[in-house]
């Protein structure tokens, strides 16, 4: 199974940075469970803030996981390449999906319950977001 596939099967149940991260990290050498651990808080825009699409954050996450062990180390010298790929990977989810954050992507306000329930009326999950999660995971293969 691919990882865009697994990502997609992963979020029938999860949420978009939980499977965008359980989907590549255990490629990392982080266990699947603890990668869906890691990226709890992260969806809908960070606990349903409607902040970064969740998807980019999980994927942000893989990039720290592949790219940024210096960050712990020596940081001053980690944080500009590290910073470059976050940067990159950001503006290219952006220009195929036309949007960064959940809100903007969604067009609905999930911090409300009018904005939940509008989620779930236009099906966004399935519509929208499965699409999201996939796109994360390409950019991912393509860095």
């Amino acid at each position: 199974m691919s990882k865009v596939d697994k990502a997609v099967t992963l979020f029938e149940r999860f949420n978009c940075a939980q499977s965008v991260f359980a989907a590549c990290g255990p490629c990392e050498g982080l266990s699947e469970q603890m990668c869906l651990t890691l990226a709890g808080p992260f969806g809908g825009g960070m606990g349903r803030m409607g902040e970064t699409c969740g998807a980019v954050t999980g994927a942000l996450l893989v990039l720290g996981i592949r790219h940024g062990q210096e960050m712990a180390t020596d940081p001053a010298q980690a944080r500009g390449p590290l910073y470059e790929r976050v940067v990159a990977l950001a503006k290219a989810f952006r220009e195929r999906n036309g949007g960064l954050t959940c809100r903007e992507l969604t067009g609905c306000d999930l911090r409300t319950p009018e904005g939940q329930e509008q989620f779930k009326i236009r099906d966004v999950h399935h519509t929208l977001c499965e699409k999201l999660v996939a796109s994360a995971v390409k950019l991912l293969e393509e860095q």
